[in-house]
Formats: structure tokens, C-alpha cells, sequence
């Protein structure tokens, strides 16, 4: 079974491709993975335009053509509202084209997916801006993860009140974009218990992606593509403008 994984809310679009559970390819842009070996350092980091060249470039780079992957795993949000919609038209153009199927994944579940070894409470953690993050909590026990939170918006503040409460003596490995942004905060809140995982030392957002998507897609749970939607969490801008008028 191929799947791709396609991450694009962030501001780094992350597209990887695994064969039977086996990372094959995986991409970056912009970011450390990408290199001048992809041919894409002139991009902007516009995922309009960058999406497309890096599917194609992982899917290349695997040897195959598009249309003999088995299907597709798109982070659904929360996150970018735009890159969340320019992912999701993407991949529902490909998948209609080819008839391949998808499923949506929460990004913040990709994001405490990525970890490798820990034992304790994950927080994935994503910039929302507006002095705001999305947020989730999970328990990793021997490479398995359990929500303790659905996905949710706050202040860093509230985040790190849910964490105190559900880490006890517990430490708590923070990752995501918005880990890096609060960090001095995390660490004078929660001292020793903040633990922050170099990105570096993870595979990439869509590569986490893909191997959620992967048990799904092996269970036959793939998503209907018409009623896929992107979750944001919070109204966009143009709607929060239309309720203040009324």
C-alpha cells in the first residue's frame, strides 16, 4: 500500500510517500528536507504554487506515477486557513482525477504522532495568532497515543493550565510551531516538566500524515470527498466581520 501525505497548514508544506508503512520519499518547503537537489529553492513559500511540484517531485522520487498510489492523507486543520484550503482543493482535484481515495487528518493528531521514543504527555502546539494557539493533549505509553483533549483554541495561558492539570509529575514534550514561538513562557511556567522537541530530530509533519492515514485507509475508512471540509476552529476573518454587523 502507497500513501502520500500532504501537510499544508503550517508555513511549511510537507508532502511524503510510504510503502507499506516504510517512509520512500518526503519533502519540505521551505525547510531543511528541501534542498536545491529538488529543484524547488526558487519557490516562495506559496503553497499555491509549491504543492503540486513537491507531489510530484515525492512521487518521482518514489519511482511511481501518481495514479498507482493507493491514496491520499491530507492534514485537515486546525491551522493556515489558507493553506488548509489550498491542500484541500489540491488533493480533491487529484483524487477525483484519478479516482484515489482520501482521508482527513487533525493536524494537531499528526503533530504528537511525529514523536518517536517518549513516554509522558505530548502538546501539540500550533501559532493561531492573535496571541492564540490550537492545542491537544496526548499520553504516549510505548508508542501508543491517546487523546486526553480534543482540538482546541486558547491562550497559551489556558494550554498550560490544562497541562498542569493533566501531567502530574509527568513531563510534558511540546512540539509544533507554537512551541517554538512560546517557549520562554512554557519554561517559566512549567520549568523542568517543559520538555521541546527539536524539529530536527522528527520526520515531517506529512510523513505523520501519511501513516495515520495508512490504518484508515487499511480499514476501508476513507473520507466522502464531498463532505470533507477543512476545521479551523475559529470563523474566518470575513465571517467574524459579517457577525459584528448583525
Amino acid at each position: 500500500m502507497r500513501i502520500v501525505g500532504i501537510d499544508t497548514s503550517s508555513a511549511t508544506a510537507s508532502v511524503a510517500l510510504l510503502e507499506d508503512g516504510q517512509l520512500i520519499a518526503e519533502q519540505c518547503h521551505p525547510g531543511s528536507i528541501a534542498g536545491h537537489a529538488a529543484g524547488l529553492t526558487g519557490f516562495k513559500s506559496n503553497h499555491a504554487e509549491i504543492l503540486l511540484p513537491l507531489i510530484e517531485f515525492v512521487v518521482r522520487q518514489a519511482q511511481i506515477s501518481l495514479p498507482e498510489v493507493s491514496g491520499i492523507a491530507l492534514s485537515i486543520g486546525p491551522g493556515s486557513f489558507t493553506g488548509l484550503r489550498i491542500g484541500l482543493s489540491t488533493v480533491k482535484g487529484l483524487a477525483y482525477g484519478w479516482g484515489i481515495p482520501v482521508v482527513g487528518v487533525s493536524t494537531l493528531l499528526a503533530q504528537a504522532a511525529r514523536v518517536g521514543e517518549f513516554d509522558g504527555v505530548i502538546c501539540a502546539l500550533l501559532d493561531a495568532r492573535k496571541n492564540e494557539v490550537y492545542a491537544a493533549l496526548f499520553r504516549k505509553r510505548q508508542r501508543e497515543l491517546a487523546r486526553l483533549t480534543e482540538d482546541f483554541l486558547a491562550p497559551v495561558e489556558g494550554v498550560i493550565d490544562q497541562v498542569r492539570g493533566a501531567t502530574g509529575d509527568m513531563p510534558c514534550l511540546f512540539i509544533g510551531d507554537g512551541a517554538r514561538r512560546y517557549e520562554k513562557l512554557l519554561l517559566d511556567a512549567l520549568g523542568s516538566k517543559a520538555r521541546l522537541c527539536a524539529e530536527d530530530s522528527v520526520s515531517s509533519c506529512a510523513a505523520a500524515v501519511a501513516r495515520l492515514g495508512m490504518a484508515r485507509l487499511r480499514r476501508c475508512e476513507a473520507d466522502d470527498l464531498g463532505k470533507l471540509v477543512p476545521v479551523y476552529l475559529r470563523p474566518s476573518e470575513a465571517e467574524a466581520r459579517r457577525s459584528n454587523r448583525i
